[in-house]
């Protein structure tokens, strides 16, 4: 890929638009943590020039981070990072090592699926608290990646105390980091386990964003996802083998008025298909009210018999 000549008379909001552009044409895959070009290139050009990844950006404010030049230096710099984003197609959380969610910093690579779960905002806008209680101590994070989750319920929720469980060994490594980052040691437990199977019980609440994507989606899904790991992503043929093998293990390692939050994006149809007539309740996300739901352990048990 040739790289656009270097003008010393460039400005942060011209490279960005100009970045934005060479992404579109490019045709890149987007969704871990952008959902356009233009945000996606402001957010790689702040993170290599080392400017806030929140600095404003309006071109008609004199004083904003868009008037701010850019070297020749910072340009190639800039054009390297936006080549191997084009040429690689790997998310731009991998070139960083890093992801935010609600504002929180968060280290990631290639181990790790790149943190973006819905569930995140329902922890900081207090969706799920009416659901608990003072009684509420101990919190599941099933599935953690990069542990992103288990971090932001031990910062939303001082009072309890965190495990965040994983199949893979890969990601607990990167979720260590983040444990260690944030100082959450003596919070947040991490431990490996295939699903509920080397888990305890007595949980008051379990948050989940299993692999869910059902065999077709998996077969269609843009180079982006694809360098994810696979295990963190696939669920079978109607993308439910995960869930239903959790809904037969949870309800008796469940508090007698634990919940369970469940992200399942876009798999609504299959779950209902999956399991007809489980009462839940379907929670209002910035992607709407069919991504992540909550079932109750009561609900969980007759669905077992």
């Amino acid at each position: 890929m040739s790289e656009a000549p270097a003008n010393a008379k460039t400005t942060v909001g011209e490279l960005i638009r100009g970045v934005a552009r060479q992404l579109s044409d490019a045709g890149v895959g987007f969704g871990h943590g952008t959902t356009n070009a233009h945000d996606e290139a402001a957010w790689l050009v702040l993170w290599q020039l080392g400017l806030p990844i929140d600095s404003p950006l309006d071109d008609d404010e004199p004083e904003t981070v868009s008037h701010q030049p850019v070297s020749a230096e910072q340009q190639a710099q800039v054009a390297k990072l936006i080549e191997q984003r084009i040429s690689t197609r790997k998310p731009a959380a991998y070139l960083t090592r890093e992801a935010w969610l609600q504002g929180v910093p968060f280290y990631i690579d290639e181990r790790s699926i790149v943190p973006r779960s819905f569930i995140a905002e329902l922890l900081a806008d207090g969706s799920i608290d009416e659901w608990l209680s003072e009684e509420t101590r101990k919190v599941l994070d099933l599935c953690t990646g990069n542990g992103s989750l288990a971090c932001l319920a031990a910062m939303t929720y001082p009072d309890v105390d965190v495990t965040g469980a994983d199949i893979s060994a890969d990601a607990l490594a990167v979720a260590r980091i983040n444990v260690d980052k944030h100082h959450l040691q003596d919070r947040v437990t991490l431990l490996q386990s295939d699903g509920m199977s080397l888990l305890g019980d007595g949980w008051d609440l379990v948050l989940c964003n299993p692999p869910y994507v059902n065999a077709d989606s998996m077969s269609r899904l843009p180079d982006e996802y694809r360098a994810e790991p696979a295990l963190a992503l696939a669920g079978g043929a109607d993308g439910m083998d995960f869930i239903r093998q959790l809904f037969r293990d949870l309800p008796s390692r469940m508090s007698p008025h634990a919940v369970l939050v469940l992200e399942i994006g876009n798999e609504k149809p299959f779950f209902e298909a999956a399991f007809p007539g489980l009462p839940v309740f379907w929670l209002d996300t910035s992607s709407g009210d069919e991504q992540v739901l909550l079932v109750t352990r009561q609900a969980l048990s007759e669905l077992n018999g």
